[in-house]
């Protein structure tokens, strides 16, 4: 089951290292994680996506509510969250094939950010699935380079993550 943790922690050296190095210990892998500073300069938001039955995420939450940099930990639901990504992605663009890639860009409103001779650079920031849906899309013409953010996410309507423990 994949699920997605929003951790707010305090903005200063080796909190990073220490909640992912949490994850490694114990033999559990992120699939992604993406961190930022929130609108407190003091804090930041980790947005960790991990793949694990309830058992295994919950241990995880207590885990985290352990370590002193933590503030707080939330566990966000897929339908009730908001979920972006950012990817880039170098195709392999001969001229005969560029029509029907900027095709492709322009039905997933996908942008060209970069353009060679040889290669075309895309750019699409929406929802994980939309972005996968591109690449797909995109891998036959031959994918040069790619590079993702991972997930960024917040819950969905009025209910915001305090920043009080």
């Amino acid at each position: 089951m994949r699920r997605i943790m929003s951790v707010l922690v305090e903005n200063k050296a080796g909190v990073l290292a220490r909640t992912s190095g949490l994850f490694a210990r114990r033999g559990f892998n992120i699939e992604s994680l993406a961190v930022g500073e929130t609108e407190d300069p003091t804090v930041s938001r980790m947005t960790i996506v991990v793949n694990g039955d309830e058992r295994m995420i919950e241990q995880v939450e207590k885990q985290l509510n352990k370590q002193i940099d933590v503030i707080k930990v939330k566990t966000l639901e897929i339908d009730t969250s908001t979920r972006r990504e950012l990817v880039l992605i170098k195709i392999n663009a001969a001229q005969q094939n560029r029509g029907e890639i900027i095709d492709i860009c322009q039905i997933m409103k996908a942008k060209i950010v970069d353009m060679s001779h040889t290669t075309l650079t895309v750019e699409l920031c929406d929802r994980p699935e939309r972005c996968n849906l591109l690449l797909e899309m995109l891998t036959s013409y031959g994918v040069a380079e790619l590079a993702r953010t991972g997930m960024v996410a917040l819950q969905k309507g009025s209910e915001a993550i305090a920043l009080k423990k």
